[in-house]
């Protein structure tokens, strides 16, 4: 009883109960926050893992300015329910170079995770252009106007610059190539050596059947690109951590 007489003096003091709030908070704090100081590394890297192409990361930007973020997760959880449905749940490797990252909480829309070669560019631009048409219960709302506008990727250097100040590894041959590669992966019948040997695995084509390149190429590379970094098939989590 006296315990919780003691205990009724902080409950019935407005101060008293925000400083011993305060310090239980700063204590938490500390402790979960002061060790990743001493870490090296927070993330294990994983083989495979690469920074997005010039005109992936356009389509990175194009899918944030939409909203896409808005109705579709891309985390999978490591559930039974979530991994038959998505595949192998999403490791933290995978989003190392997201800036800032599509993980979310919210699904209108399935996961995006794993949707990089589960649909054909047909089957993205015909859902792009008209959900309903292939999805028939979609409340998605038509993107059709991306393939009207043409990009040019001008500013795709400066683009990589920026991610370039927050973390993402691109190099200087990299950011110089960066016009030159933006053209390249939506022509298959340009000279894409240089690419590949920069982006591993990058996928060459014309995204949306049409001339030139469109805000429609870039945003369906982007989703073909998701998820497919990792082969899962031989990777082997590290037991260590």
């Amino acid at each position: 009883m006296a315990f919780l007489d003691k205990h009724k003096v902080i409950e019935r003091s407005p101060t008293l109960l925000l400083i011993f709030s305060f310090l239980v908070v700063t204590i938490g704090g500390l402790v979960e926050i002061v060790p990743l100081f001493y870490l090296e590394n927070t993330i294990e890297k994983v083989k495979g893992v690469r920074p997005y192409s010039p005109l992936e990361l356009t389509g990175r930007d194009i899918y944030v300015r939409e909203g896409c973020y808005v109705c579709h997760s891309q985390m999978i959880r490591p559930m039974r329910d979530e991994v038959e449905r998505y595949g192998h749940y999403s490791l933290a490797a995978e989003s190392m170079y997201d800036h800032p990252f599509q993980w979310g909480s919210k699904r209108t829309g399935p996961d995006l995770a794993r949707v990089g070669g589960r649909y054909s560019d047909d089957w993205h631009v015909a859902h792009l252009v008209n959900p309903q048409s292939v999805v028939p219960e979609s409340v998605m709302p038509r993107y059709d106007f991306l393939l009207n506008r043409m990009i040019d990727g001008e500013y795709v250097d400066d683009l990589m610059e920026t991610h370039r100040m927050v973390g993402v590894p691109y190099d200087d041959e990299m950011i110089a190539q960066a016009h030159a590669d933006f053209a390249a992966q939506a022509d298959p019948d340009s000279d894409y050596d240089g690419l590949l040997e920069r982006y591993p695995g990058a996928q060459v084509r014309n995204f949306d059947r049409q001339p030139g390149i469109s805000e429609m190429d870039a945003l369906v590379a982007y989703l073909q690109v998701l998820g497919t970094m990792v082969d899962f098939s031989t990777f082997t989590p590290d037991a260590s951590r």
